[in-house]
């Protein structure tokens, strides 16, 4: 490794544990990461410290709608499958779709947003009254279309809540790319004979990295609810447990008016508590990221 190259990698870990040590003052950033963690090594390791032949209507072990007890700590649903099973193989499933479809959206509004900014001009015309026409549909609509059209399946759900939840990332990815490109730096590097893809990759893609990995975060929240809901819906993977499905379950087979709370509490209480937890580390983080709101809140 050169020695250049070194002296980068080195500014970058310092800066990496900079950004650390400022996010580590912030308790609820730091409660939101500890649950997130939390919840994401549940959903990793369910297959090793749970029997998913419980998951089979088949093999369903308990009576149906069955109350907490020392055998099912959470109850059971309206085939007698334990809910608390159901609720941690239902993480592996919303947690799923919620990163994809995030990495989906986070790279179409990045690629729309630096492409309007970069080249301006007609391009930027073109594809922000694009972004305004995505922006004007309501995204919900949107999405419950493309999954009735499409066939019902996982990747149908990242597909339908990726590419309709992209708008406002796009937006502010051109906002900071702006922002970058009006500096000396890059004129310089263009006086130099840097082409497009040197001033992209090399100075707007790291300058504009940090707030996109921040508004990622507060995506991947957004995605849960919008898989949720549609799973709720009756759009979603049934051979596939997810929160949302287990909700629409729960309300088809009565367990609302039946008083069943323990088929309803767990997955909607796990839906708030993950998507508060992705809130307060994204906040937190782009607190720390972007120094106008590190300002307000000094």
């Amino acid at each position: 490794m050169t020695a250049p190259a070194s002296i980068a990698w080195q500014r970058r870990r310092a800066a990496a544990a900079g950004v650390w040590r400022e996010f580590a003052t912030d308790r609820g950033g730091l409660a939101g990461l500890g649950v997130l963690v939390l919840v994401v090594l549940l959903a990793v390791l369910a297959p090793v410290i749970t029997d998913s032949a419980g998951l089979d209507v088949v093999n369903a072990p308990g009576r149906p709608l069955q109350p907490p007890t020392g055998e099912f700590l959470l109850g059971t649903d309206i085939d007698g499958r334990s809910v608390l099973l159901l609720t941690l193989w239902g993480a592996r499933v919303s947690l799923l779709v919620g990163f994809a479809a995030t990495i989906l959206s986070v790279f179409i509004g990045t690629l729309v947003g630096i492409l309007a900014a970069h080249f301006g001009g007609w391009v930027s015309a073109v594809l922000m009254r694009f972004t305004d026409f995505f922006l004007v549909l309501p995204s919900l609509v949107l999405a419950i279309a493309l999954s009735t059209v499409l066939p019902h399946g996982v990747p149908t759900i990242i597909v339908a809540v990726g590419v309709t939840s992209w708008p406002t990332t796009a937006r502010l990815v051109r906002a900071q790319t702006l922002t970058i490109e009006s500096r000396p730096y890059i004129e310089r590097a263009r006086a130099l004979g840097g082409g497009h893809l040197h001033v992209i990759g090399k100075h707007v893609l790291p300058g504009v990295l940090p707030l996109v990995l921040a508004n990622t975060t507060l995506v991947v929240g957004n995605s849960i609810i919008a898989e949720s809901t549609l799973s709720f819906l009756g759009l979603g993977d049934p051979t596939a447990p997810s929160w949302g499905q287990m909700l629409q379950r729960a309300l088809s087979s009565g367990a609302v008016t039946g008083g069943a709370w323990w088929y309803l509490v767990p997955p909607g209480l796990a839906i708030v508590v993950i998507v508060l937890s992705f809130t307060l580390a994204g906040r937190a983080l782009e607190t720390v990221l972007n120094p106008r709101l590190k300002g307000e809140h000094a």
